[in-house]
């Protein structure tokens, strides 16, 4: 059953629904969007006891504020360390809580990464587009939220708090080293490109919900740089004629024609995504077989 969850007194500087993204459209030309983080994200589903893939409220850098019109309601926030409070008061993220009627939550603002993720019992009632929650601004594909705004709720029954395992719990630190499996694009690079590219340190220049540009060492590109049209995949890392690395995150364009000189992992992709501008970022090369296990065990995690 559908019911008021929250009025929306602001939105926050980057606070949108997402879930696990619109999978299986991005041939027809059809943006994935969907988390940035999507290990948070699966946390503070996990925590109220919703199916890992409910769409939550992605909050960066600033989140909103919102009060609460239904009479109880459990939530959890996970991700990037936001500040949040509730009715002025600091409250602990990676856990499950219960607020009343009434009660004001605020997250003022990241002092550790960008992304945090606000999941409700039983979720938010919000209507799918192509399968999927999530909010494409661009395309104004799915629902935006706005000051102003009444949020939906979905009604489950009563569940226990949880928290997560302290050994669990991410850091966000401002240097990260991500795994990438290389290619497949590395004939259109000279062998010292690419041992240059795994033994550089580069600096976010620039990031967003589409990607991230990285500055440092130049790459060598052989040939024009140009490549045919190709499928671009969360992770996949580009490398336009100037020769610095770019990143391709959620909101992606679906294809590019510019050689990808490998992909990070499905694992280590929230590393580079929480990073702001200024952070530093260092390539580590691994395997297909590697990057399958290192999911695996990122998925079997515990809550109390």
């Amino acid at each position: 059953m559908t019911y008021p969850l929250f009025i929306v007194k602001k939105k926050g500087l980057l606070t949108s629904f997402q879930d696990s993204g619109r999978l299986g459209y991005q041939a027809k030309g059809v943006v994935v969007s969907g988390v940035m983080d999507s290990y948070s994200f699966e946390q503070a589903n996990r925590l109220v006891g919703n199916v890992r893939n409910e769409a939550c409220i992605e909050m960066g850098l600033i989140g909103p504020t919102l009060q609460l019109l239904a009479d109880e309601a459990m939530i959890a926030v996970c991700g990037a360390n936001i500040n949040p409070r509730l009715n002025g008061v600091a409250f602990p993220m990676w856990k499950s809580i219960k607020v009343q009627k009434g009660d004001v939550l605020s997250f003022p603002g990241t002092s550790e990464g960008i992304y945090a993720y606000l999941a409700v019992r039983g979720g938010f009632s919000v209507v799918e587009v192509l399968g999927s929650k999530s909010y494409y601004n661009k395309a104004n594909i799915g629902t935006a939220i706005h000051d102003g705004d009444t949020l939906y709720g979905q009604k489950l029954s009563t569940y226990r708090n949880r928290f997560l395992s302290k050994k669990m719990i991410p850091s966000f630190p401002k240097e990260q080293t991500v795994r990438v499996i290389p290619g497949p694009h590395e004939k259109h690079f000279t062998n010292d490109s690419l041992q240059r590219f795994f033994s550089t340190t580069y600096t976010v220049k620039q990031t967003d919900r589409m990607g991230a540009r990285l500055d440092g060492q130049p790459l060598e590109v052989v040939g024009s740089g140009d490549i045919s049209s190709d499928a671009i995949p969360f992770g996949g890392i580009q490398v336009p004629r100037n020769g610095l690395p770019l990143v391709l995150l959620a909101d992606r364009q679906t294809t590019g024609g510019y050689p990808r000189i490998g992909t990070i992992i499905k694992a280590d992709i929230r590393k580079l995504a929480q990073l702001p501008p200024g952070g530093k970022i260092r390539f580590q090369r691994t395997t297909l077989e590697e990057a399958y296990k290192l999911n695996s065990c990122s998925l079997n995690t515990t809550t109390e």
